[in-house]
Protein backbone atom coordinates (compact mmCIF):
# COMPACT_ATOMS: atom_id res chain seq x y z
CA UNK A 1 0.00 0.00 0.00
CA UNK A 2 1.40 3.36 -1.03
CA UNK A 3 2.01 6.27 1.35
CA UNK A 4 -0.72 8.20 -0.45
CA UNK A 5 -3.24 5.46 0.26
CA UNK A 6 -2.23 5.32 3.94
CA UNK A 7 -2.61 9.10 4.24
CA UNK A 8 -5.97 8.95 2.49
CA UNK A 9 -7.24 6.24 4.86
CA UNK A 10 -5.89 8.10 7.89
CA UNK A 11 -7.59 11.31 6.77
CA UNK A 12 -10.82 9.41 6.24
CA UNK A 13 -10.72 7.91 9.74
CA UNK A 14 -10.01 11.37 11.20
CA UNK A 15 -13.00 12.80 9.36
CA UNK A 16 -15.20 9.99 10.67
CA UNK A 17 -14.05 10.71 14.22
CA UNK A 18 -14.76 14.43 13.81
CA UNK A 19 -18.20 13.68 12.37
CA UNK A 20 -19.07 11.64 15.45
CA UNK A 21 -17.87 14.39 17.81
CA UNK A 22 -18.05 18.07 16.81
CA UNK A 23 -19.91 17.27 13.58
CA UNK A 24 -22.56 15.03 15.15
CA UNK A 25 -25.57 17.35 14.53
CA UNK A 26 -24.61 17.61 10.86
CA UNK A 27 -24.07 13.86 10.54
CA UNK A 28 -27.49 13.16 12.04
CA UNK A 29 -29.04 15.83 9.83
CA UNK A 30 -27.46 14.26 6.72
CA UNK A 31 -28.85 10.84 7.68
CA UNK A 32 -32.33 12.29 8.19
CA UNK A 33 -32.08 14.16 4.88
CA UNK A 34 -31.23 10.91 3.08
CA UNK A 35 -34.17 9.27 4.85
CA UNK A 36 -36.48 12.09 3.66
CA UNK A 37 -35.23 11.97 0.06
CA UNK A 38 -37.90 9.48 -1.17
CA UNK A 39 -40.59 11.83 0.17
CA UNK A 40 -38.93 14.74 -1.66
CA UNK A 41 -38.93 12.70 -4.87
CA UNK A 42 -42.61 11.85 -4.41
CA UNK A 43 -43.58 15.50 -3.88
CA UNK A 44 -41.54 16.65 -6.87
CA UNK A 45 -42.80 13.94 -9.25
CA UNK A 46 -46.43 13.64 -8.15
CA UNK A 47 -47.24 17.26 -7.33
CA UNK A 48 -44.70 18.93 -9.68
CA UNK A 49 -43.05 20.87 -6.86
CA UNK A 50 -39.59 22.31 -7.07
CA UNK A 51 -36.95 21.03 -4.69
CA UNK A 52 -37.20 24.02 -2.34
CA UNK A 53 -40.92 23.49 -1.73
CA UNK A 54 -40.56 19.71 -1.39
CA UNK A 55 -37.67 20.06 1.05
CA UNK A 56 -39.59 22.64 3.09
CA UNK A 57 -42.62 20.35 3.41
CA UNK A 58 -40.65 17.19 4.24
CA UNK A 59 -38.42 18.97 6.75
CA UNK A 60 -41.43 20.63 8.39
CA UNK A 61 -43.23 17.28 8.69
CA UNK A 62 -40.14 15.74 10.28
CA UNK A 63 -39.75 18.65 12.72
CA UNK A 64 -43.40 18.50 13.76
CA UNK A 65 -43.24 14.73 14.21
CA UNK A 66 -39.98 14.95 16.15
CA UNK A 67 -41.27 17.66 18.48
CA UNK A 68 -44.59 15.83 18.90
CA UNK A 69 -42.77 12.66 19.92
CA UNK A 70 -40.77 14.64 22.49
CA UNK A 71 -43.97 16.16 23.87
CA UNK A 72 -45.87 12.86 24.06
CA UNK A 73 -43.10 10.63 25.41
CA UNK A 74 -40.19 12.84 26.40
CA UNK A 75 -42.05 14.96 28.95
CA UNK A 76 -43.15 11.89 30.92
CA UNK A 77 -39.67 10.41 30.88
CA UNK A 78 -38.02 13.72 31.78
CA UNK A 79 -40.47 14.26 34.66
CA UNK A 80 -39.73 10.81 36.08
CA UNK A 81 -36.02 11.28 35.45
CA UNK A 82 -35.89 14.57 37.35
CA UNK A 83 -37.87 13.08 40.24
CA UNK A 84 -35.63 10.01 40.33
CA UNK A 85 -32.37 11.96 40.14
CA UNK A 86 -33.65 14.26 42.88
CA UNK A 87 -34.00 11.27 45.21
CA UNK A 88 -30.80 9.43 44.26
CA UNK A 89 -28.48 11.56 46.47
CA UNK A 90 -30.73 10.74 49.42
CA UNK A 91 -30.41 7.03 48.62
CA UNK A 92 -26.62 7.26 48.63
CA UNK A 93 -26.61 9.38 51.79
CA UNK A 94 -28.82 6.81 53.54
CA UNK A 95 -26.45 4.10 52.34
CA UNK A 96 -23.48 5.99 53.77
CA UNK A 97 -25.25 6.39 57.12
CA UNK A 98 -26.15 2.70 57.05
CA UNK A 99 -22.52 1.67 56.55
CA UNK A 100 -21.39 3.99 59.38
CA UNK A 101 -24.00 2.51 61.71
CA UNK A 102 -23.01 -0.98 60.61
CA UNK A 103 -19.40 -0.25 61.50
CA UNK A 104 -20.36 1.02 64.96
CA UNK A 105 -22.80 -1.81 65.71
CA UNK A 106 -20.61 -4.52 64.26
CA UNK A 107 -17.39 -3.46 65.98
CA UNK A 108 -18.46 -5.16 69.21
CA UNK A 109 -19.16 -8.36 67.30
CA UNK A 110 -15.80 -8.77 65.58
CA UNK A 111 -13.51 -7.29 68.23
CA UNK A 112 -13.01 -10.82 69.62
CA UNK A 113 -11.64 -12.00 66.28
CA UNK A 114 -7.89 -12.15 65.54
CA UNK A 115 -6.28 -8.74 64.90
CA UNK A 116 -5.63 -9.52 61.23
CA UNK A 117 -9.31 -10.39 60.66
CA UNK A 118 -10.44 -7.23 62.47
CA UNK A 119 -8.13 -5.08 60.34
CA UNK A 120 -9.39 -6.74 57.16
CA UNK A 121 -13.05 -6.17 58.08
CA UNK A 122 -12.46 -2.55 59.03
CA UNK A 123 -10.50 -1.88 55.83
CA UNK A 124 -13.36 -3.35 53.81
CA UNK A 125 -15.96 -1.20 55.57
CA UNK A 126 -13.82 1.93 55.16
CA UNK A 127 -13.39 1.17 51.46
CA UNK A 128 -17.14 0.66 51.13
CA UNK A 129 -17.80 4.02 52.79
CA UNK A 130 -15.30 5.75 50.51
CA UNK A 131 -16.90 4.11 47.48
CA UNK A 132 -20.34 5.40 48.46
CA UNK A 133 -18.93 8.88 49.04
CA UNK A 134 -17.29 8.79 45.61
CA UNK A 135 -20.59 7.77 44.05
CA UNK A 136 -22.31 10.70 45.75
CA UNK A 137 -19.65 13.08 44.43
CA UNK A 138 -19.85 11.62 40.93
CA UNK A 139 -23.62 11.84 40.94
CA UNK A 140 -23.53 15.47 42.05
CA UNK A 141 -21.08 16.32 39.25
CA UNK A 142 -23.27 14.47 36.75
CA UNK A 143 -26.37 16.38 37.79
CA UNK A 144 -24.46 19.66 37.59
CA UNK A 145 -23.08 18.78 34.16
CA UNK A 146 -26.58 17.85 32.98
CA UNK A 147 -28.00 21.17 34.20
CA UNK A 148 -25.20 23.23 32.68
CA UNK A 149 -25.41 21.25 29.43
CA UNK A 150 -29.08 22.08 28.76
CA UNK A 151 -28.27 25.28 26.81
CA UNK A 152 -25.80 23.32 24.66
CA UNK A 153 -28.43 20.64 24.04
CA UNK A 154 -30.89 23.33 22.93
CA UNK A 155 -28.33 24.79 20.51
CA UNK A 156 -27.52 21.26 19.28
CA UNK A 157 -31.14 20.57 18.34
CA UNK A 158 -31.62 23.98 16.71
CA UNK A 159 -28.52 23.42 14.54
CA UNK A 160 -29.69 19.87 13.82
CA UNK A 161 -33.17 20.91 12.65
CA UNK A 162 -31.82 23.75 10.48
CA UNK A 163 -29.21 21.41 8.99
CA UNK A 164 -31.93 18.86 8.12
CA UNK A 165 -33.61 21.43 5.85
CA UNK A 166 -30.33 22.58 4.31
CA UNK A 167 -29.13 19.04 3.57
CA UNK A 168 -32.55 18.05 2.25
CA UNK A 169 -32.54 21.01 -0.14
CA UNK A 170 -28.97 20.53 -1.39
CA UNK A 171 -28.61 16.74 -1.23
CA UNK A 172 -28.52 16.23 -5.01
CA UNK A 173 -25.88 18.93 -5.54
CA UNK A 174 -23.90 17.60 -2.59
CA UNK A 175 -23.73 14.14 -4.17
CA UNK A 176 -22.67 15.64 -7.48
CA UNK A 177 -19.92 17.59 -5.71
CA UNK A 178 -18.62 14.44 -4.09
CA UNK A 179 -18.61 12.54 -7.39
CA UNK A 180 -16.81 15.43 -9.11
CA UNK A 181 -13.79 14.80 -6.89
CA UNK A 182 -13.15 11.52 -8.75
CA UNK A 183 -12.17 10.85 -12.33
CA UNK A 184 -14.94 9.94 -14.76
CA UNK A 185 -14.03 6.24 -14.87
CA UNK A 186 -14.21 5.90 -11.07
CA UNK A 187 -17.55 7.63 -10.56
CA UNK A 188 -19.77 4.55 -11.11
CA UNK A 189 -17.82 2.68 -8.43
CA UNK A 190 -18.01 5.61 -6.03
CA UNK A 191 -21.75 5.93 -6.68
CA UNK A 192 -22.16 2.22 -5.91
CA UNK A 193 -20.17 2.67 -2.70
CA UNK A 194 -22.54 5.48 -1.66
CA UNK A 195 -25.58 3.32 -2.42
CA UNK A 196 -24.21 0.36 -0.43
CA UNK A 197 -23.13 2.69 2.35
CA UNK A 198 -26.58 4.22 2.61
CA UNK A 199 -28.20 0.79 2.91
CA UNK A 200 -25.67 -0.38 5.50
CA UNK A 201 -25.84 2.79 7.63
CA UNK A 202 -29.62 2.71 7.74
CA UNK A 203 -29.43 -0.96 8.60
CA UNK A 204 -26.98 -0.16 11.40
CA UNK A 205 -29.22 2.58 12.81
CA UNK A 206 -32.25 0.33 12.54
CA UNK A 207 -30.44 -2.44 14.41
CA UNK A 208 -29.41 -0.05 17.20
CA UNK A 209 -32.99 1.18 17.50
CA UNK A 210 -34.30 -2.40 17.66
CA UNK A 211 -31.75 -3.36 20.34
CA UNK A 212 -32.49 -0.27 22.41
CA UNK A 213 -36.24 -0.79 22.09
CA UNK A 214 -36.00 -4.44 23.16
CA UNK A 215 -33.70 -3.54 26.06
CA UNK A 216 -36.12 -0.81 27.15
CA UNK A 217 -39.06 -3.24 27.06
CA UNK A 218 -37.18 -5.83 29.15
CA UNK A 219 -36.00 -3.20 31.63
CA UNK A 220 -39.41 -1.57 31.92
CA UNK A 221 -41.15 -4.93 32.43
CA UNK A 222 -38.60 -6.00 35.05
CA UNK A 223 -38.93 -2.75 36.98
CA UNK A 224 -42.72 -3.04 36.91
CA UNK A 225 -42.53 -6.60 38.26
CA UNK A 226 -40.24 -5.38 41.05
CA UNK A 227 -42.71 -2.51 41.76
CA UNK A 228 -40.00 0.17 41.49
CA UNK A 229 -40.97 3.82 41.16
CA UNK A 230 -40.15 5.81 38.03
CA UNK A 231 -39.80 2.73 35.76
CA UNK A 232 -39.90 4.74 32.51
CA UNK A 233 -37.05 7.04 33.57
CA UNK A 234 -34.91 4.25 35.02
CA UNK A 235 -35.41 2.07 31.94
CA UNK A 236 -34.37 5.06 29.82
CA UNK A 237 -31.17 5.42 31.87
CA UNK A 238 -30.50 1.71 31.46
CA UNK A 239 -30.62 1.79 27.65
CA UNK A 240 -28.27 4.80 27.63
CA UNK A 241 -25.76 3.03 29.87
CA UNK A 242 -26.23 -0.22 27.93
CA UNK A 243 -24.67 1.40 24.85
CA UNK A 244 -21.36 0.61 26.54
CA UNK A 245 -20.24 -2.92 25.55
CA UNK A 246 -19.47 -5.62 28.12
CA UNK A 247 -21.59 -5.28 31.27
CA UNK A 248 -22.60 -1.68 30.71
CA UNK A 249 -25.78 -1.88 32.78
CA UNK A 250 -23.79 -3.17 35.74
CA UNK A 251 -22.78 0.36 36.68
CA UNK A 252 -26.46 1.09 37.45
CA UNK A 253 -28.15 -2.13 38.52
CA UNK A 254 -25.38 -3.93 40.44
CA UNK A 255 -24.56 -1.17 43.00
CA UNK A 256 -28.25 -0.41 43.40
CA UNK A 257 -29.16 -4.08 43.90
CA UNK A 258 -26.23 -4.63 46.28
CA UNK A 259 -27.29 -1.66 48.39
CA UNK A 260 -30.86 -2.97 48.65
CA UNK A 261 -29.61 -6.44 49.64
CA UNK A 262 -27.39 -4.96 52.36
CA UNK A 263 -30.23 -2.83 53.71
CA UNK A 264 -32.58 -5.83 53.88
CA UNK A 265 -34.71 -5.51 50.74
CA UNK A 266 -33.71 -8.91 49.42
CA UNK A 267 -36.50 -9.32 46.86
CA UNK A 268 -35.86 -6.04 45.03
CA UNK A 269 -32.08 -6.31 45.39
CA UNK A 270 -31.81 -9.81 43.94
CA UNK A 271 -34.44 -8.87 41.36
CA UNK A 272 -32.24 -6.03 40.08
CA UNK A 273 -29.24 -8.37 39.91
CA UNK A 274 -31.29 -10.89 37.91
CA UNK A 275 -32.54 -8.11 35.64
CA UNK A 276 -28.94 -7.06 35.02
CA UNK A 277 -27.98 -10.62 34.09
CA UNK A 278 -30.98 -11.00 31.77
CA UNK A 279 -30.22 -7.73 29.94
CA UNK A 280 -26.51 -8.53 29.66
CA UNK A 281 -27.03 -12.05 28.32
CA UNK A 282 -29.72 -10.82 25.94
CA UNK A 283 -27.50 -8.06 24.55
CA UNK A 284 -24.45 -10.26 24.18
CA UNK A 285 -26.39 -12.98 22.34
CA UNK A 286 -28.64 -10.96 20.06
CA UNK A 287 -26.56 -7.83 19.35
CA UNK A 288 -23.95 -9.34 16.97
CA UNK A 289 -26.65 -11.25 15.09
CA UNK A 290 -28.99 -8.27 14.60
CA UNK A 291 -26.12 -5.93 13.77
CA UNK A 292 -24.56 -8.38 11.33
CA UNK A 293 -27.84 -9.05 9.51
CA UNK A 294 -28.74 -5.36 9.34
CA UNK A 295 -25.48 -4.07 7.88
CA UNK A 296 -24.43 -7.13 5.91
CA UNK A 297 -21.39 -8.11 7.98
CA UNK A 298 -20.87 -11.25 10.01
CA UNK A 299 -21.66 -11.51 13.71
CA UNK A 300 -17.99 -11.96 14.65
CA UNK A 301 -16.71 -8.88 12.72
CA UNK A 302 -19.59 -6.90 14.22
CA UNK A 303 -18.64 -7.95 17.76
CA UNK A 304 -14.93 -7.30 17.15
CA UNK A 305 -15.63 -3.85 15.67
CA UNK A 306 -17.81 -2.92 18.65
CA UNK A 307 -15.19 -3.93 21.22
CA UNK A 308 -12.13 -2.59 19.40
CA UNK A 309 -13.87 0.70 18.64
CA UNK A 310 -14.83 1.09 22.30
CA UNK A 311 -11.31 0.33 23.51
CA UNK A 312 -9.69 2.76 21.07
CA UNK A 313 -11.92 5.85 21.29
CA UNK A 314 -14.46 5.12 24.02
CA UNK A 315 -18.24 5.29 23.61
CA UNK A 316 -17.93 6.94 20.19
CA UNK A 317 -16.04 3.87 19.01
CA UNK A 318 -19.12 1.72 19.61
CA UNK A 319 -20.59 3.43 16.55
CA UNK A 320 -17.36 4.32 14.77
CA UNK A 321 -15.95 0.76 14.78
CA UNK A 322 -18.87 -0.88 12.93
CA UNK A 323 -19.04 2.11 10.57
CA UNK A 324 -15.44 1.54 9.46
CA UNK A 325 -16.29 -2.11 8.74
CA UNK A 326 -19.43 -0.99 6.88
CA UNK A 327 -17.47 1.42 4.68
CA UNK A 328 -14.82 -1.20 3.91
CA UNK A 329 -17.50 -3.79 3.05
CA UNK A 330 -19.36 -1.30 0.81
CA UNK A 331 -16.11 -0.45 -0.99
CA UNK A 332 -15.31 -4.12 -1.63
CA UNK A 333 -18.83 -4.76 -2.93
CA UNK A 334 -18.30 -1.91 -5.40
CA UNK A 335 -15.08 -3.47 -6.70
CA UNK A 336 -12.51 -1.60 -4.63
CA UNK A 337 -9.81 -3.22 -2.43
CA UNK A 338 -9.88 -6.40 -4.50
CA UNK A 339 -6.15 -7.04 -4.42
CA UNK A 340 -4.99 -10.44 -3.22
CA UNK A 341 -1.83 -11.30 -1.32
CA UNK A 342 0.74 -13.00 -3.54
CA UNK A 343 3.67 -14.90 -2.03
Amino acid sequence: MSIRSVLFIGLGLLMLYLMFTVGLPFLLALIIAIFLEPLNGLLMNRFKMNRLAASTISSSLFTLGFLGLIVLIGIKIVAELIAFLDRVPKYFADGNDFVDKLMVDGRSLYQSLPPDAVATIEDFLVSLTQYIQQLIGTLSKTLLAFATGLPNMFIFFIVFLVAVFMFSYSLNTLKASVLSLFVESSRPQVDQVLVNLRKSIFGFLRSQFILSALTYIISFAGLLILDIKYPMAIAFLIIIVDILPILGTGSVLVPWGSYLIITGDLFTGFGLIVLFLVITVFRRIIEPKILGDAVGIGALPALISLYVGFKLVGVIGVFLGPLVVIIYTAARQAGLFQKRIQL
